[in-house]
């Protein structure tokens, strides 16, 4: 590991503690805007660049339903010893120990019983955690597939993050086709976001039926998760994103911002995609950099026209609770000018139903396959970003 790493790690705990400070419930939202975050984000910006063009970008939301309690996971949180401690030791699914009590287990013992099972047995895998994890039940996940039109007519897929539960996500993941579009290499890259339970612990679901599929992931995982990545069956290309701007083809690129993260967590990428004549596409899995850092950084990292959408968890009130510094977020956020918001996950039904109230276009959902609320998009929902969208009124972005 290099100097410049093991510095940001030991300046893990100084960023989280802002957050630790504030609670647990509010440090899950007001972390993300904390103030001490900036010493982790470059200090200059670098020259824009062109990462070409795309015609379209549609969405599907595989799950956006992390876990189904909010009590119940920042009580095994809190009963766990809290925010700073490493998520691999709570004896949650998939890594618990026989009869696992929380926050007394290990990688290391929870991979005993683990990697015989998987990919290739994530029944039985999660058979035995139903018996032994701490709170099973409450696992859930997110995942999205992108299904990206080239200049060319070309579609590219994209697959972000595989979620936690393995019963749940294989069912989601039936239930949209990824299984197949895996299984007939129609996957061009599986791109993990961060390495928090719910976006990662899956990742078995999807090596199951895509074993050599190329991985992406962020500097900055742990060895546990590095060890994971292989235990769980993945076979081909991987590639560790370094910080900063990854092209991934014409048109489309990652960004992997180096931010502590709560659960013990180091780093999170996300996706931009320039659509030609409406402008940039931003997609985030959780956006722990804050969206604030994360707009600001699409605008002075790419050339393009302006910023046209967003997808994904935009991290504000993911516990439903509302600090009154978010009300100038929204305004802020107002003045972006988005002409398309496809928020869900952490973003907090809340805060959607505020954006929503400010006149943000969010794009509704139905409600179903396990997502309660039509305020934002739920799972088997879509959402489109074309360069043939029909045109909306002139609104201000800000620099």
């Amino acid at each position: 590991m290099s100097e410049s790493n093991n510095s940001s790690r030991r300046d893990f705990t100084k960023g989280v503690a802002v957050g630790t400070m504030a609670g647990a419930l509010a440090s899950m939202g007001v972390y993300s805007y904390s103030p001490l975050r900036k010493q982790h984000f470059a200090k200059a910006a670098a020259p824009q660049e062109n990462i070409g063009e795309v015609k379209s970008v549609k969405i599907t939301n595989i799950s956006e339903t992390s876990w189904f309690d909010n009590k119940v996971l920042m009580g095994d949180i809190k009963g766990a010893g809290g925010l700073l401690v490493n998520h691999y030791t709570y004896n949650w699914p998939p890594f618990t120990q026989p009869k696992g009590k929380l926050g007394k287990g290990s990688y290391e013992d929870g991979m005993k019983t683990l990697r015989p099972l998987i990919p290739n047995k994530l029944e039985e895998a999660w058979a035995y955690q139903l018996e032994n994890a701490v709170n099973p039940n409450n696992a859930g996940g997110f995942a999205a597939l992108i299904e990206v039109e080239t200049m060319e007519g070309e579609i590219k897929r994209i697959l972000l993050d595989s979620g936690w539960n393995f019963d749940w996500m294989d069912k989601a993941f039936k239930r949209e086709g990824i299984d197949k579009l895996l299984a007939d290499n129609k996957i061009d890259y599986f791109v993990i976001s961060h390495e928090h339970f719910d976006h990662f612990w899956g990742a078995p679901v999807t090596f199951k039926y895509g074993p050599t599929v190329r991985t992406l992931y962020p500097k900055g995982f742990y060895p546990e998760g590095i060890d994971y990545l292989k235990a769980a069956g993945h076979r081909g290309e991987l590639i560790e994103t370094q910080p900063g701007l990854y092209k991934l083809f014409a048109g489309a690129a990652l960004y992997n911002f180096q931010t502590p993260i709560i659960c013990r967590v180091f780093g999170e990428q996300s996706l931009f995609f320039n659509v030609k004549d409406k402008g940039l596409v931003t997609v985030t899995g959780c956006c722990h950099q804050g969206i604030l850092q994360f707009a600001s950084t699409a605008q002075r990292a790419v050339q393009t026209k302006k910023l046209y959408g967003i997808y994904g968890g935009l991290h504000v009130s993911p516990f439903e609770e509302w600090d009154p510094k978010y009300d100038d977020l929204v305004a802020v956020f107002k003045h972006w000018g988005f002409e398309k918001v496809g928020c869900n996950h952490c973003t907090g039904i809340l805060t959607a139903r505020k954006l929503i109230e400010a006149g943000i276009p969010v794009i509704k959902g139905t409600a179903r396959n396990g997502s309660t609320d039509t305020s934002y998009l739920g799972n088997g929902d879509q959402i489109v970003f074309s360069m043939t969208d029909a045109p909306t009124a002139a609104k201000t972005s800000v620099g």
